[in-house]
């Protein structure tokens, strides 16, 4: 279900505060729930409940949840390495943006973004919003393999990938962080409604935390 036409801060936040109070609500019914940018899958098992029994509980949480204003989340700082040998589209991207690459780093560093969605692949989490001045289009014809830890633009939303796949997101640089360790509690670093700040960090503190070109 969407809750709104367009994301937002607010928007996400409404999201999770419905997530929470139909967890709340159906403790055993469910089997999933996937929050995004403006909507909520809600998955149940048909053998515990039925579609209207979980359609009157979505309506009554709704008022509730439409009334919840943004709140300031989580931070968390994620390091990078920006450099022209980390992120294959760096020096095209600013120099289509009439930037030298350090500006456009300094641009994606300054800025706050909200965890706004999860998914694509466990740990793939979609943060926003970039600075308009950086947004870029996806690649036309995306790369056939794009390596863990790349931090990349497409539109305005960013992300770190967090295992080797094909992608068509533009490469401005490289994270040893790992966004998907299913041997860790929590396997991710980052939930949905985060907010997150990218940390520019040198090639020799970038190899020393386990970082690889």
């Amino acid at each position: 279900m969407y809750l709104d036409s367009a994301s937002s801060p607010r928007v996400s936040a409404q999201v999770q505060a419905l997530a929470q109070a139909l967890r709340a609500a159906l403790p055993t019914e469910l089997v999933d729930l996937i929050p995004s940018y403006a909507s909520l899958l809600v998955l149940f098992d048909p053998f515990q409940t039925d579609h209207f029994h979980v359609r009157r509980l979505v309506r009554e949480q709704l008022a509730t949840a439409t009334r919840v204003e943004a709140s300031e989340g989580r931070l968390v700082e994620l390091p990078a390495y920006y450099h022209p040998d980390a992120g294959e589209d760096l020096l095209r991207l600013a120099n289509e943006r009439q930037l030298e690459w350090e500006e456009l780093v300094s641009l994606h560093t300054d800025q706050e973004y909200r965890v706004y969605a999860i998914g694509f692949a466990p740990g793939f989490a979609y943060l926003g919003d970039v600075d308009p001045r950086i947004a870029a289009p996806r690649l036309a014809t995306p790369r056939q393999r794009v390596p863990r830890g790349a931090v990349a633009i497409a539109d305005r939303q960013t992300a770190i990938y967090p295992a080797p796949s094909p992608g068509g997101w533009n490469l401005i640089g490289r994270s040893p962080q790992r966004m998907f360790d299913p041997d860790s509690d929590p396997p991710m670093p980052v939930q949905v409604g985060d907010r997150v700040r990218f940390v520019a960090m040198d090639r020799d503190s970038f190899f020393a935390a386990g970082g690889s070109l």
